[in-house]
């Protein structure tokens, strides 16, 4: 999503009955709100052919998918995130607006956004010992960047681009890259620069 430059302070009891009756989703991070606005057309099938093969593929499992309208707790009170895209596989997550036990989350990055999903919010959502991959999808490139905790809890990187496949560990389900950018438009510079990827 397109982070806006307003940003406003308030306690969590009142962000939490203010952004109800909000058009627009707002972020919270230790009494600061963030909203968030609205995204492109190509970041927005991004988000829904990645949404779409993780619920195909889980169908028949216990995990749940959910697309952008669900916060991820990061602390009680204090930090709540929205992402693109949320996997649970925990049989505690059983509060209706919020993610506590994720185990999967990808963001579909912005030029705005970018610092800001690479950076801050990864290093939040890296205190949930649940989170076992996170994901960063580009929508200017065809290019997917995938970061896995390995058993010492160290996360490692890995980059695909759109001939590739993708082995989410976390959920053991394979994902081609093409289909997470069906009926995505690229300009021909964003396609000659990630050819080194394909």
């Amino acid at each position: 999503m397109v982070a806006l430059p307003d940003r406003i302070l308030m306690s969590y009891e009142e962000y939490v009955a203010w952004e109800s009756t909000q058009e627009v989703r707002h972020e919270y991070c230790n009494g600061e709100v963030i909203a968030m606005g609205g995204s492109t057309r190509n970041h927005n099938r991004v988000s829904l052919n990645f949404f779409k093969s993780l619920d195909n593929a889980l169908a028949d499992r216990q995990c749940e998918v959910y697309i952008s309208d669900i916060k991820v707790q990061i602390q009680q009170y204090k930090k709540y995130f929205y992402p693109d895209v949320v996997v649970t596989c925990d049989e505690r997550d059983t509060e209706p607006q919020l993610i506590l036990f994720p185990c999967l989350i990808i963001e579909v990055l912005s030029p705005s956004t970018e610092a800001y999903d690479r950076g801050f919010k990864f290093s939040q959502y890296r205190k949930l010992e649940s989170l076992q991959e996170y994901i960063l999808v580009q929508v200017e490139r065809p290019m997917v960047e995938v970061f896995q905790r390995n058993q010492e809890g160290q996360w490692v990187f890995s980059e695909y681009g759109l001939g590739d496949r993708i082995f989410l560990k976390s959920i053991n389900v394979e994902i081609a890259v093409s289909d997470l950018y069906r009926q995505v438009q690229f300009d021909n510079d964003s396609l000659l620069t990630s050819d080194n990827l394909v």
